[in-house]
């Protein structure tokens, strides 16, 4: 049978844990047949045992919990033990499978289970090849009680006895992690994945979103994001990376505490990987940058936008900040001037500004010259610029150059956004 309720991650955790319907072996009528002295039985228990057997192949569950009380009165060896406790097994498995086929919906009561699991699991001539089984289903039947700990240790004792159910390690983590011990679940679903991706085998997007569900729940801001960047490698989609960049980094309670400007950068890698929706995507965007002097930028994220569909032909305010970003654009001339300024000035703050500007232009090579001179004249943010200049490279693709640059970022929250960035230039193309 199946259990009633369904041991879950999420979707791919979704697998029931089944009930073992194993029966005792068939008794031998013929009181001449060979049995080896320790399985020999003696006729206070063969008899019943017959008799248990006829009764349960004719569902009459009453007679055969007659036949097998008896037999545990009678049993006195190992093996006798073990027939009476596969057969009672058997009867109430067997019953409620009955129940559930006659009121599926009505609750059912699975702990009747638990002392014939119980005798079965410890009795010496229970069949080796079973009891890691036997444990299995108990470590199920105490998981649906939410006996966690109970659950943990018969799920450990299956392993141990060899059992090779497909959904064991699942259901282990599962138990870790409805018992508390985030960090330990969280560590079993790593390792399971490492084993997959060793084995060839790709891990199911499910295990991905588990982990970073729970984590976050669970207020473990520095796993959250590791699994995060881990989510994003393996499953790089435009909708994925939006996910984690706003969780990372826009949203209220983003993981990384960010101001209204340094958002920018995440915007940015938004932009990057394909990933902004909406028309409040780039609204915000474009606003974003126009008021911090960066009004190039602000019309080819608008521009964007609208050749893609994602901004309505109609949007006032897309129209408002287009125009408002053009005659910024037309004031402040060519940045020709300003560059060969900022190579004179006495630090290096117009070259760092100027160098933001190219980037808003696209211009990555002059972006990352002036960026280098900025950080060379000083007095300026140096994990700003390099976060930018990293950016520059990146987008450029330079990868090792982007890399070093990225590194160079130390201070949080601008370390946390570069290494967001850092994830990008390893993870496969969406």
């Amino acid at each position: 049978m199946k259990t009633i309720s369904k041991l879950a991650l999420i979707a791919a955790f979704a697998t029931g844990t089944s009930g073992l319907a194993l029966s005792a072996p068939a008794f031998a009528k013929d009181k001449k047949a060979d049995a080896a002295p320790a399985m020999k039985l003696s006729p206070e228990v063969q008899k019943p045992g017959v008799a248990a057997q006829t009764a349960l192949a004719a569902k009459d569950y009453a007679g055969a919990q007659t036949a097998i009380d008896q037999i545990d009165a009678a049993a006195k060896t190992d093996y006798e033990k073990y027939i009476g406790a596969a057969l009672r097994y058997q009867l109430e498995n067997e019953k409620l499978v009955a129940a559930q086929t006659a009121n599926p919906n009505a609750p059912i009561n699975e702990t009747t289970l638990a002392g014939p699991l119980d005798a079965l699991i410890a009795n010496a001539a229970t069949p080796a090849a079973d009891r890691g089984r036997y444990a299995y289903r108990r470590g199920a039947l105490a998981f649906n009680g939410k006996q966690y700990p109970i659950a943990l240790q018969y799920f450990a004792k299956a392993k141990e006895l060899g059992y090779n159910d497909p959904n064991l390690s699942l259901q282990i983590i599962k138990a870790k992690m409805d018992s508390g011990d985030v960090a330990g679940a969280t560590a079993d679903l790593d390792a399971s994945i490492a084993q997959m991706t060793a084995a060839g085998q790709k891990a199911p997007e499910e295990y991905y979103r588990y982990a970073v569900a729970k984590s976050y729940a669970a207020k473990r801001n520095a796993d959250t994001m590791a699994w995060l960047k881990k989510w994003i490698t393996a499953y790089p989609t435009a909708k994925n990376w939006r996910d984690v960049l706003i969780l990372s980094g826009i949203q209220q309670n983003a993981l990384i505490p960010l101001d209204e400007a340094q958002k920018v950068d995440i915007f940015r890698l938004m932009r990057a990987t394909n990933s902004l929706a909406d028309q409040t995507d780039y609204l915000q965007y474009a606003d974003s940058v126009n008021r911090r002097g960066l009004p190039s930028e602000a019309q080819a994220v608008l521009k964007e936008g609208m050749a893609q569909g994602k901004i309505p032909a109609s949007n006032t305010m897309a129209k408002g900040l287009l125009a408002d970003a053009t005659k910024n654009i037309a004031a402040d001339g060519p940045l020709a001037g300003l560059e060969k300024r900022a190579t004179t000035a006495a630090n290096g703050k117009l070259a760092a500004g100027t160098a933001d500007a190219y980037l808003g232009q696209n211009n990555y090579a002059k972006a990352v010259e002036l960026y280098r001179v900025a950080l060379q004249k000083g007095g300026v943010d140096a994990d700003d610029v390099n976060l930018h200049m990293g950016i520059a490279l990146a987008r450029s693709g330079d990868k090792a150059g982007a890399a070093t640059a990225f590194a160079a970022v130390k201070g949080s929250p601008k370390a946390d956004v570069a290494g967001l960035w850092n994830t990008w230039l390893g993870a496969p193309a969406a």
